[in-house]
């Protein structure tokens, strides 16, 4: 199918989503353009398309998942991305995020552990377009040293503790927004670095995400 006409056939719906999110508080006009930029439904599965501007999560397979969209615009807001920064994601999953953040930073490098879900997001990035991500299939709980510093690092899992990897690849003045805890409970932390190498750790909100696998996870 054409792919101009499916985008414009699921172009009301993502208008709807854009509205949902006005109403759930996210006021950023860089955010928003990004999610009417960004096609949802060509990082879902088929067979769950037609919910692709809901506000929830859905199965990607392979025990994970592609989050709520205010789950995204909350970890976009808490980045504070102004378009010049280096981004580093731990987990691709689906590549939707990474999407959204190639509109809004400088360069993303994701990270994803399941092989198969990695070429999906590649091609489905490829075929959108987008220049401005490198992505690698491995362990991402350590980070991807070779590019650091990043000025932001997501992490899409949630890790029993946050790993000493990925804070010794913030830059100085840089943030890590990660999830923290395990099935019975896990919060969504904001951590900084200030000029001055001092560390802060802000717990934001509730969280529920896929455990992160890998060296420094679960």
């Amino acid at each position: 199918m054409d792919a101009g006409r499916v985008d414009q056939a699921y172009r009301r719906d993502r208008r709807r989503l854009i509205e949902t999110l006005r109403s759930e508080g996210v006021q950023d006009l860089a955010i928003l353009h990004a999610f009417d930029m960004v096609p949802r439904h060509m990082f879902v599965p088929d067979a769950v398309r037609h919910r692709s501007y809901e506000d929830v999560a859905l199965p990607l397979g392979h025990g994970q998942t592609i989050s709520r969209p205010t789950a995204h615009a909350l970890h976009l807001s808490l980045a504070g991305l102004e378009g010049k920064e280096m981004v580093l994601e731990i987990g691709t999953g689906s590549g939707y995020q990474t999407a959204l953040l190639t509109q809004l930073a400088r360069h993303v490098y994701s990270i994803e552990t399941v092989p198969e879900l990695a070429r999906l997001a590649e091609k489905r990035l490829m075929d959108l377009g987008l220049q401005n991500v490198t992505l690698r299939t491995g362990d991402g709980s350590g980070g991807w040293p070779e590019n650091a510093p990043y000025d932001v690092i997501l992490c899409g899992a949630a890790a029993p503790r946050i790993p000493r990897p990925l804070m010794d690849q913030l830059a100085t003045g840089g943030l890590l927004i990660i999830p923290v805890g395990d099935d019975a409970g896990q919060r969504l932390v904001r951590v900084t670095v200030d000029e001055n190498g001092d560390v802060r750790e802000e717990a934001v909100d509730d969280a529920r995400f896929v455990p992160l696998t890998g060296e420094q996870g679960w």
